[in-house]
């Protein structure tokens, strides 16, 4: 194969490359011919820029639904972000303590920008636009964001997830008891019955089998699991409890109640415009002292867990 037009870079590359194809099998001639054919890549080819940008299709004809429809399809790619890194840190052979924590701060990262971007949500559309698309979109709901409980399913243990008042009559060995009793499914149900509304039953019937098994994939290897068994002796032990520490507050507080600042903000106090969320009961199921959802219990004391969510609140919420 030496050439003397060629560096030595080059013929060491295509002896390279030259290794690979024979180990599969393949003639490298075969692969290079169909390179020398191929064309360049571009920018919007390669993110699939047309199809994206086509994705937005508003059922009515006002301009703000646009914004609505463009702000949850980025919080959906965030989350997408977010559960690539917890596949790649709850499966690793548990032996890199700072590969762990480059995750949870990553993971970090991708939340702290869910939290400030929501001001898109909260000032970002007119009040009246809103609410008049909003109800023609019933009774879709971004309660029904399969990857948000897909993210909570691979951070803790599915018992942290059970209604606050439930956990305790919970066999946490069973994930179907458990399941039934997720703390979500009480902000989709009808106020006067306490029954489960048509938005938590859509959501249910697509996916109950997927979380289910999920549940099962994750019982030994959720983020809390990975740092207990495998990292809480580590030397950077401290900056990892931090980072975990800090995504519980996003994930749990800050999140959370950015989303109720956002449903105060359009759909006011009144229980009669709840069904502008689909039927999902907000005012009980957003604010984190409702229902105390704590990833990693263990890394809070007891006064920080009965406060839940409270300083934020009076900070963000109330403040005058």
């Amino acid at each position: 194969m030496a050439n003397s037009n060629f560096d030595d870079k080059i013929i060491n590359q295509l002896r390279q490359l030259e290794e690979k194809y024979e180990a599969m099998g393949q003639d490298l001639s075969s692969y290079l011919d169909g390179l020398l054919h191929a064309d360049y890549l571009t920018y919007w080819d390669y993110i699939h820029l047309d199809t994206l940008l086509s994705l937005q299709t508003p059922k009515t004809q006002f301009p703000d639904e646009k914004i609505f429809i463009i702000y949850h399809q980025i919080t959906e790619l965030y989350f997408k972000l977010i559960l690539n890194e917890i596949e790649q840190l709850a499966f690793d052979d548990g032996s890199d303590a700072d590969k762990y924590l480059l995750r949870v701060n990553r993971i970090n990262r991708y939340l702290l920008h869910l939290v400030d971007s929501f001001d898109v949500m909260i000032d970002g559309m007119d009040q009246k636009q809103f609410l008049d698309f909003r109800m023609s979109l019933l009774p879709a709901s971004g309660f029904q964001s399969a990857q948000i409980r897909m993210f909570e399913i691979s951070c803790t243990d599915l018992i942290n997830l059970v209604d606050e008042g439930q956990r305790a009559s919970m066999d946490s060995n069973n994930l179907e008891q458990m399941y039934d009793h997720l703390y979500w499914k009480r902000g989709a149900t009808e106020l006067a019955t306490g029954k489960k509304t048509l938005t938590l039953k859509q959501f249910e019937a697509k996916y109950s089998e997927q979380f289910l098994k999920l549940a099962n994939k994750y019982k030994l290897d959720n983020i809390w699991k990975k740092f207990d068994t495998s990292y809480k002796s580590a030397p950077n032990k401290d900056e990892i409890i931090s980072a975990l520490r800090k995504l519980d507050q996003l994930s749990n507080v800050q999140w959370r109640l950015a989303h109720y600042k956002s449903a105060v903000r359009y759909l006011q106090r009144d229980p009669e415009v709840i069904a502008a969320t689909g039927g999902t009961n907000w005012q009980k199921y957003l604010p984190p002292r409702f229902q105390r959802v704590i990833f990693f219990p263990a890394l809070w004391s007891e006064e920080e867990k009965g406060n839940w969510g409270k300083n934020w609140v009076e900070e963000t919420i109330f403040k005058k």
